[in-house]
């Protein structure tokens, strides 16, 4: 049974912890990686360090980074939790991608437990338009193709009640920005804020 969890900002909340661990308990022998590759940081992402912390403070012993920019997607077949850091989520896309993490995944995602953390949520839905819509400068590896992973039909927006974060030249607001992306593309995008999550369980 596929497990996944769609967040903004990953363990933001004692609430999504909580709702992690019940799902934790199905998995005998617990291993976490962190995919790193939408940071510029990587490993070193603020983000990406609280979250192998938080995996640690939760009793995962195993927590490791990977970048597929850099390494092979087949690594992930060593771990049972995949967590998909943010970033840019063009550049993850592509990586993804190229190292065929992107189909390692969905095999993996039966029987393991999967995190999208804002840019890592995007792509785990049918495509990353609504990030081109928004932030088509972030696009620095020319991609063309924004069909996502599909391993959820749901489009999401992350940060929806972070104007500081989506800034409009207009002064149109988010939602303003979204209303007019889904008449024209006729996608129905989910708008998760900070300290929201959906968990799609089977």
């Amino acid at each position: 049974m596929a497990t996944i969890f769609l967040t903004s900002n990953g363990f933001y909340t004692k609430t999504i912890k909580e709702e992690f661990m019940t799902v934790l308990n199905m998995l005998a022998n617990p291993k976490a990686v962190i995919i790193t590759t939408a940071s510029s940081l990587k490993e070193k992402n603020r983000f990406a360090l609280k979250t192998k912390n938080d995996f640690l403070e939760l009793g995962i012993n195993q927590v490791d980074f990977i970048d597929v920019e850099v390494e092979k997607g087949e690594k992930l077949k060593e771990y049972n939790i995949i967590y998909i850091n943010g970033g840019n989520p063009f550049r993850l896309l592509y990586f993804m991608k190229k190292s065929r993490a992107d189909a390692v995944l969905k095999e993996l995602s039966e029987n393991s437990i999967i995190i999208g953390a804002s840019a890592g949520a995007v792509i785990l839905g049918p495509s990353i338009d609504v990030a081109n819509h928004f932030s088509p400068e972030l696009n620095e590896v020319d991609l063309n193709d924004f069909t996502a992973l599909s391993l959820t039909d749901i489009a999401i927006f992350p940060h929806s009640d972070r104007e500081d974060v989506f800034k409009d030249n207009y002064g149109k607001s988010i939602e303003d920005r979204l209303l007019v992306f889904e008449k024209d593309s006729n996608i129905s995008i989910t708008r998760l804020k900070d300290d929201e999550y959906i968990l799609l369980n089977g």
